[in-house]
């Protein structure tokens, strides 16, 4: 046999080999569960359920405890020093503030154990008791996960608030809210709602609340205000209902506290991370909080021990609330139990996660995909460094020209990250190519194509010494965005695009773990395997879960479905929550225990298995629309696809059962838009009035028709129209959560009259 021929020969024998035993790989395997019939599955590698990952190890404080002795020198919390902050003047005279930035400073894991026991013990002296609650209202940083570690060891559950919620409603005092009722609604309205409640102050408290039926006695513009400081006052009520007597907060937090001090009765001691406190935060305090800083705290517990008094696996830990996509937030109790099933499993699924991995903490704390991954570093000895969004790369926001990003400084091997975060990533990389052109972007194209051949399974694409070669030549560039070490992506909160996926894993080199899961699962479910290379997929159950389709009959979806079950998707495991906080009637809807004792929760997402025991999410029970010629519309699977067009930040689509076709709402990407409309001389005097122009509407509108196809589509899925918009959606607006889902009826409401233009012109 000659060299050429053994050349061919051999890589093909070996490609083949490789994808026989991938296709034939079972990663997941039925299961003999109990409850409500169904197709159940489990994890192929575990007989039975992962509850902890740490041999005697059956909480939250236990695991951080052992792992700061374990590891006590090595490094574990890592924050970057400010050096300065400059506001900078754009050339249409916004003005925006840019951060000078050092290097990391590190905390190792025996400092912060102290930190950690000497703040457990300030909090104790100054009169926290055990059966009272924490509330943590900050941007995540080191002190954030101390304070929560140092409530665990006092056995006290702590609330979770996004810090970035109520940034404008938390302005509006309870009065002003109070006004809005009594101003909207007919007397006869008012009192129906007094007697429901009792008092209209503690409409906010009630997360179970239906806004909907405000809808027919408000005007558009009063109900989409009404229903925005409904969701906004989140930080409010989860204080109110909670009824939290310690908050611990950050300076700007501080100041929205301030401003509703008025209506937090049960509040008696306030903690500022920062180390100064504002004048005006101490006047308006006056008497009614104790206001001491972090380091105080921690001083006073320093002279002053306290033993711990640690929690049992079964006792409530934290009390997050939702991200409120379908509805008001509801508070989800977990427990030391069920946050651990999640970690210790997610600990078997990534490849070789240990001491030497370092992550970085960006997202927020008061997400359960964060706070997550935080259990998990610290419990294989890896260390954390913090950053935000809005620095995370070189050129993010508030990165002053010439300081490194968060990733550069870190060089991070491991990361969470939601799909907005990916995406754009995704189209900043194809933004920079794109204005490269010529031999650069050739260059590009060739190394993206032939490493799309290879994942895709071809065995002529660049494997081997070619893929090396295309990595040092052109993807090395790419991999430096995010410190260049990156291994292993965590990616969960929303439904990845196949893109996307693709994109990341030949541009970084590193696979990505989709997972998928809720609040009410401690964001335990399903995890896809590292080297499972299929798109459109969220892998097999977690080791902690079972997974279960349960039919249902009215969406046409049937276990008994061929080539795959399909059904509602229900998870059973230790990971599942014990319901929701001072809501009995929506906890009874959702979770149930079956004759086993298992715990199951009913998700109201649609699924199917593949025959490796993967999962696929394919419907919303709750996104699915008839039209009126009897075709279903699953508006969630749709938008998914065509988020991918380069044209869109953001999009919802919109389908009415008295018409047959649909129409989408659509947020334009400003560069990219701006880009083309350059490229092809069309004038402009600023975004707004481009997104107005009809060439954009019909160029933003090809690209989505583009998505669509190439996704395979019907016909009736692709919207009809579009309405173009130039302002963001963001959690400060009301129109997405702070994990930046849709909020679809308050979106509907709020453009109910251009969706009427759309379907009237």
């Amino acid at each position: 046999m000659g060299p050429y021929v053994a050349g061919v020969l051999v890589p093909l024998v070996v490609t083949i080999l490789l994808q026989n035993r991938r296709s034939r790989k079972k990663r997941g395997l039925p299961a003999d569960v109990g409850g409500e019939p169904g197709y159940a599955i489990r994890n192929s590698r575990f007989n039975a359920l992962v509850e902890t990952a740490w041999d005697g190890i059956t909480t939250l404080a236990e695991l951080f405890e052992y792992s700061c002795k374990k590891h006590y020198h090595k490094k574990l919390l890592g924050t970057r020093k400010l050096l300065s902050r400059e506001m900078e003047v754009s050339a249409d005279g916004r003005s925006f503030e840019k951060l000078h930035l050092g290097d990391y400073e590190w905390l190792s894991y025996g400092q912060a154990f102290e930190i950690v026991c000497n703040f457990s013990s300030g909090l104790a002296l100054l009169g926290h008791q055990r059966e009272e609650r924490v509330a943590i209202f900050a941007d995540t940083c080191e002190e954030w996960l101390m304070a929560l570690q140092s409530c665990f060891r006092r056995n006290v559950t702590v609330v979770t608030i996004y810090a970035s919620l109520g940034e404008e409603a938390l302005c509006y005092s309870l009065n002003q809210f109070l006004w809005i009722i009594r101003s909207s609604f007919s007397t006869d309205i008012i009192a129906v709602l007094e007697t429901s409640y009792g008092n209209l102050n503690l409409i906010p408290m009630y997360c179970s609340l239906d806004i909907s039926v405000f809808s027919c006695t408000l005007s558009n513009v009063h109900f989409c205000s009404f229903q925005v400081l409904l969701h906004s006052l989140l930080s409010t009520s989860s204080l109110l209902q909670t009824e939290v007597t310690t908050v611990i907060c950050g300076q700007k937090e501080l100041k929205k506290l301030v401003d509703i001090s008025g209506q937090l009765d049960t509040v008696k001691r306030v903690i500022c991370i920062d180390n100064e406190i504002p004048s005006s935060a101490i006047i308006a305090a006056g008497s009614n909080w104790v206001l001491k800083t972090f380091s105080e705290v921690e001083t006073l517990g320093r002279g002053n021990p306290v033993d711990p008094d640690l929690p049992l696996a079964a006792d409530i830990a934290v009390i997050m609330y939702t991200s409120g996509s379908t509805g008001l937030p509801k508070g989800v109790m977990m427990t030391h139990r069920n946050v651990l099933a999640t970690a210790s499993a997610v600990l078997t699924i990534v490849p070789g996660l240990g001491s030497k991995d370092v992550y970085l903490a960006y997202l927020p704390l008061a997400h359960i995909l964060e706070l997550a991954a935080e259990t998990i570093v610290p419990g294989i000895g890896g260390s954390i460094g913090y950053g935000s969004p809005l620095t995370l790369t070189d050129t993010s926001n508030k990165i002053k020209k010439g300081t490194k990003g968060d990733a550069s400084a870190l060089s991070p091997t491991v990361m969470a990250a939601v799909p907005a975060i990916l995406d754009r990533v995704r189209d900043g990389v194809r933004k920079k190519v794109d204005a490269a052109g010529g031999l650069s972007k050739k260059l590009f194209d060739l190394a993206y194509s032939r490493r799309l051949s290879a994942i895709n399974g071809n065995w002529l694409g660049a494997w081997g010494l070619e893929r090396h070669l295309w990595n040092l030549l052109v993807f090395k560039k790419v991999q430096a965005i995010l410190g260049g070490r990156i291994r292993f992506i965590l990616s969960g909160g929303a439904p990845l695009s196949g893109d996307t996926q693709r994109f990341i894993n030949i541009c970084l080199g590193a696979p990505i773990g989709q997972g998928y899961g809720l609040t009410e699962t401690c964001a335990g479910g399903t995890f896809s395997d590292y080297d499972d290379t299929s798109v459109g997929r969220v892998g097999p159950p977690l080791p902690c879960s079972y997974i279960k389709l349960i039919d249902w009959a009215e969406g046409g979806y049937l276990t008994s479905d061929s080539p795959m079950p399909r059904g509602e998707i229900v998870i059973g495991g230790p990971n599942v929550t014990v319901g929701y906080f001072k809501n009995e009637e929506k906890t009874k809807e959702v979770y149930k225990v079956d004759e086993r004792g298992m715990s199951w929760f009913y998700t109201g997402d649609v699924g199917q298995f593949h025959a490796d025991g993967c999962l696929e999410i394919i419907d919303r029970k709750k996104d699915i629309v008839k039209l009126q010629h009897g075709e279903y519309v699953s508006l969630g699977k749709v938008e998914a696809v065509l988020i991918v067009s380069p044209y869109v930040d953001n999009i919802m689509l919109h389908a009415d059962p008295f018409h047959s076709y649909c129409v989408a709402i659509v947020v334009a990407a400003q560069a990219a838009v701006e880009d083309w409309a350059r490229k092809h001389g069309i004038n402009f005097v600023d975004f707004q009035e481009l997104c107005q122009k009809e060439e954009t509407i019909k160029e933003v509108y090809a690209s989505l028709v583009k998505a669509a196809k190439g996704a395979r589509l019907e016909k009736f899925e692709i919207p009809a129209k579009i309405k173009l918009l130039s302002e963001a959606w963001t959690p400060e607006s009301g129109l997405v959560t702070a994990a930046l889902k849709l909020k679809r009826d308050v979106i509907k409401k709020a453009f109910s009259q251009e969706l009427a233009q759309l379907y009237s012109s």
